[in-house]
């Protein structure tokens, strides 16, 4: 391979790589870290680039890869999986094309990719032998129904002849369901549930299932016909076995990590992976005690998607309003945070050395000797660990007015200052969609009210501003905060928990999570029917895990309340006034008291 084959090549990888991370919205979907290759790596290596059609398959695999990532939640996926094993395979297809759908719609470079693929994929079928329905497996039918149906592919004369020995069993089973599915694209929970039941109740696969038993047990019958007993334990264990390992093949076929870009998708350290996997498994067991009835209902939004533009465009006029009054005590506030930041990261320099800034303590020594070398300096970069710093805001009832115009500047005017530091910034919201449960509520009124459903209100968590959004791109988004309406219940457990995964991603060496509410979680719909303490209890396991479990540093104010029996580090304010006096002051106090070596 030449040279600027091989800059073409690089070039091409990091285009791939930015594409998946920003897709996917995870910037940790790639690490940089060394990976050997296996015997079983048989996958699609970027290196491998021979012709056009090269490219474009990897593309769209990586295109799908991310769109995994982004749009498809292995927990319902797994819980929706049927218990038929032979409809699994079709199953995985169904979700496959779903996810990619939402993404063509969401971009339409994604589309053109995903759809020229499949065109390829298409147009290089062959099959020697094309007379009956046995000559064509289901899943290659069911591939191409779902191409046809759903992404809109145009089929060539050779996969129309394979759809058409199975087409008629799919419309009986999916077309009834059809209009259904289309509409429950983006809500992975209705879609998935539903094409399970279809696929479950698909006749062809009891009768396929059914004949295939029939063969085993016959097959058994003939080779051990003395040991009945021993023949029955033997196939139990068997059974036993091709559902682990067929559990364990589909786990594998999940994995979102399932694209190569020639050692680009790289593995953690086997002790990181381990130390995430105890995390994730204790705060799998402090929710335990903690039931959720439903989260079907539940929307985590872009706040660019709350309102138009031009609405938008007006709140933040009337934010700008009300920061008039009070900037300058912020700004002087946040001035100050500044330069204590600054001062931490550049304030170092190397003596005596033979190249840089000419250092004038030395002049005498220049002047008694033109040719000693060694009188320069540099500046050297003390290890000021990168930061991240999340703001969560509690968007409840009870913020109404002064509190959340108040939040709102803050958060602001923080943004600004901290990513003049180089220090990332991350604003979320939390709520609820509705008052007195909405839709969980009703589903649960439906389902004959079973006693402490747990957790019954629709939750709306916003995303005001994320890390790698510059604050001129989000700043009308903050005015948003001020939208009529939007301002609901609380339950901030599940709040802490969501910002919790969202900043355990970052890159970033030291991870702060400042919370700004108003007092306890409230849920009237939840509380009314489980125990008074419900949503406190989880709200301090959550605290108290992520305090003393993890490195990252929670930080929370209480507005004209007490939050110190939730946080340990917490302050009450009782004028909403002070907020932003307090804020950039405990921002200051962190930084001032962690050592950044």
């Amino acid at each position: 391979m030449s040279s600027k084959d091989s800059d073409f090549i690089e070039k091409f990888k990091i285009a791939l790589t930015s594409t998946a991370r920003v897709i996917s919205d995870d910037l940790e979907l790639i690490k940089p870290t060394e990976r050997k290759k296996t015997k079983d790596d048989d996958k699609f290596e970027i290196n491998n680039l021979n012709n056009p059609s090269d490219f474009i398959r990897l593309r769209a695999e990586t295109d799908s890869a991310a769109l995994k990532k982004k749009f498809s939640d292995k927990v319902i996926y797994q819980k929706n999986l049927p218990s038929n094993t032979s409809s699994r395979s079709l199953y995985n297809i169904a979700e496959k094309i779903r996810y990619e759908y939402l993404g063509g719609k969401m971009l339409m470079g994604i589309e053109k990719n995903l759809n020229e693929n499949y065109t390829q994929i298409i147009n290089r079928t062959k099959k020697e032998q094309l007379r009956s329905k046995e000559d064509v497996t289901i899943s290659e039918a069911f591939e191409l129904y779902m191409l046809k149906n759903f992404h809109q592919i145009k089929l060539n004369s050779l996969t129309s002849r394979m759809l058409d020995f199975w087409e008629r069993d799919f419309k009986k089973s999916i077309d009834k369901h059809k209009k259904f599915l289309q509409e429950n694209l983006e809500n992975q929970e209705n879609y998935s549930q539903r094409f399970s039941k279809i696929l479950e109740e698909m006749d062809l696969f009891q009768s396929e299932e059914d004949d295939q038993t029939k063969e085993e047990n016959q097959d058994q019958e003939q080779n051990n016909p003395s040991n009945e007993d021993e023949d029955s334990d033997t196939s139990d264990n068997k059974d036993e076995n091709n559902q682990q390992e067929t559990q364990a093949s589909l786990d594998a076929d999940y994995s979102v990590d399932e694209f190569n870009l020639d050692d680009q998708l790289l593995e953690n350290d086997s002790d990181e992976q381990n130390s995430k996997q105890i995390v994730q498994k204790n705060i799998d067991n402090l929710n335990l005690d903690y039931k959720i009835f439903t989260t079907q209902y539940d929307e985590v939004i872009k706040a660019e998607n709350l309102e138009n533009a031009d609405e938008a465009v007006k709140l933040r006029k009337n934010l700008d309003h009300q920061l008039v009054g009070f900037q300058d005590v912020i700004t002087k506030l946040a001035n100050k945070l500044q330069r204590q930041l600054l001062a931490k990261q550049n304030r170092a320099w190397e003596f005596d050395l033979e190249e840089g800034l000419l250092d004038s303590s030395k002049l005498p020594r220049i002047i008694m000797d033109p040719y000693n070398s060694l009188s320069f300096k540099k500046e050297k970069d003390l290890d000021f660990k990168d930061t991240i710093v999340t703001l969560l805001i509690d968007n409840s009832g009870s913020m109404r007015g002064r509190p959340i115009t108040i939040a709102a500047i803050c958060a602001d005017i923080l943004s600004r200052t901290l990513e003049r530091c180089s220090v990332k910034v991350e604003i979320l919201g939390f709520t609820t969609k509705n008052w007195k449960g909405g839709q969980s509520r009703e589903l649960w009124n439906k389902n004959s009210k079973p006693k402490t459903p747990g957790r019954l209100n629709d939750l709306k968590h916003i995303i005001y501003k994320g890390a790698d959004t510059h604050w001129r791109q989000a700043k009308n988004n903050l005015g948003l905060m001020l939208k009529e309406g939007l301002l609901k219940e609380n339950i901030d457990g599940e709040a802490i928990s969501w910002a919790y995964n969202r900043i355990k991603k970052r890159k970033e060496e030291r991870k702060i999570l400042m919370v700004i509410s108003d007092g306890a979680p409230v849920d009237d719909s939840t509380l009314s029917v489980n125990s008074g303490d419900f949503l406190e209890k989880h709200l301090k396991k959550m605290v108290k895990f992520i305090e003393n479990k993890t490195e990252i540093e929670v930080l929370a104010i209480g507005i004209g309340h007490d939050v110190s029996r939730y946080y340990d580090k917490a302050i009450k304010i009782t004028d909403v006034n002070e907020l932003g006096d307090v804020m950039i002051s405990q921002l200051s106090s962190l930084f001032e008291t962690k050592k950044f070596h």
